[in-house]
């Protein structure tokens, strides 16, 4: 094993999925808080014609002239989307959507065609659409570092702003802040991640490594800053461990490697974090019921119908269940078996009530004596 992390290629390869993971983690927070889950699947896609473009401009497979090109065509996709959602009555998804779309379906047309007359100069083009983590060289990190940098710098820099605009961006524009201006340079280093990352994770790929990482955060942290670095953290977690799963089995493509380790993370904390895991919630639930007696749930009942002064008062399962902050409706099926309630209509359209039955009454009005000291329920027949 220690050899192995030896392994100049290997050490490389590390080097950069974590510069890939810090980057995409941080400002895909914001994409996840903005519910632009769709953004780096857009960006991503929308920088494959811009590797064309690249490639036809400088007359082979430079880096250099392939990322330039796909910066170029992810930020036009960036600004196409900001200006079709606040310009038209479109809304951010379906903008999202319709230039995705176009931009991989523009990307796929040229490819097709550079694949027909470039001949072999094109050779590895392709690998652009799920990545070759293999063929980065150690010269490329820099670029990557100086990139990933300069966007945690920014949002350094822009915090107040950035977090206002995520929560309430109608407040934020209220206050005076350029939220136009934010959205676009917060959108553009969005793209600028995108195309770091297209070399070793691919078009395809790139959009789960600005996602999946902010998704799992946000299930953990309950600030804006503990969600960043807790982002960043699982990105770099997911690069680091992918390459090292792949060379560890070869044969295995890093980049999906890495994109799965980290949807791993996400479905992890999606299942298990303590405050929004499913897990938790399920739990938490199950406690609630088991701790929320049926003698409560009828005197909740009961003390409904007191407040109507009608014993045979109809009460609305919703209104118990809102009480209980649960759905109590396997409680209340409880107390019908006991003779203590009966399942009513009141009006068509509505949901289910409840009626206390003369048994039911009886045992309320003990539990009420005991439990709370009150009054008696009046016995009268219900009004109208």
């Amino acid at each position: 094993m220690i050899a192995l992390l030896s392994d100049y290629t290997l050490q490389t390869v590390m080097m950069g999925a974590l510069l890939i993971g810090v980057l995409s983690g941080v400002l895909g927070s914001f994409a996840v808080l903005r519910g632009q889950g769709l953004l780096g699947d857009t960006l991503s896609h929308a920088a494959l014609p811009g590797v064309c473009i690249g490639f036809l401009i400088v007359g082979g497979r430079s880096l250099e002239g392939v990322m330039a090109g796909a910066l170029f065509t992810g930020v036009v996709a960036a600004l196409v989307v900001v200006f079709l959602h606040q310009r038209t009555a479109l809304k951010m998804d379906v903008a999202l959507a319709a230039t995705l779309g176009l931009g991989f379906a523009l990307g796929v047309v040229l490819l097709t065609y550079i694949q027909r007359e470039a001949g072999s100069a094109q050779a590895g083009l392709d690998s652009f659409l799920f990545g070759q983590a293999a063929a980065v060289l150690r010269r490329d990190l820099y670029p990557m570092a100086v990139v990933t940098a300069l966007s945690l710098l920014m949002v350094i820099l822009l915090w107040k702003p950035l977090k206002l605009m995520s929560f309430d961006p109608a407040f934020a524009a209220v206050s005076g802040l350029p939220v136009r201006l934010l959205e676009i340079t917060l959108t553009a280093m969005i793209a600028l991640a995108v195309v770091v990352g297209l070399q070793m994770v691919g078009v395809v790929l790139m959009t789960a490594m600005v996602i999946a990482p902010g998704a799992a955060a946000r299930q953990w942290a309950r600030s804006l800053s503990g969600m960043v670095l807790l982002s960043a953290l699982f990105g770099a977690i997911a690069g680091v461990v992918g390459g090292v799963i792949s060379a560890l089995a070869p044969g295995l493509a890093t980049g999906p490697v890495i994109v799965l380790t980290a949807t791993a993370i996400a479905l992890v904390s999606l299942l298990i974090a303590p405050h929004r895991g499913l897990i938790p919630q399920w739990y938490r639930r199950r406690h609630r019921l088991q701790h929320t007696s049926t003698d409560r749930i009828l005197l909740t009942v009961y003390e409904l119908a007191r407040e109507h002064g009608d014993w045979r008062y109809r009460v609305e399962q919703g209104a118990v269940d809102a009480y209980h902050g649960m759905v109590t409706e396997p409680l209340l099926q409880a107390l019908v078996e006991r003779g203590h309630l009966q399942p009513v209509r009141h009006m068509p359209d509505e949901g289910a009530h409840w009626q206390l039955t003369d048994k039911g009454l009886a045992h309320a009005e003990d539990c009420a004596a005991r439990w709370t000291g009150g009054s008696r329920l009046r016995r009268s027949e219900p009004v109208g």
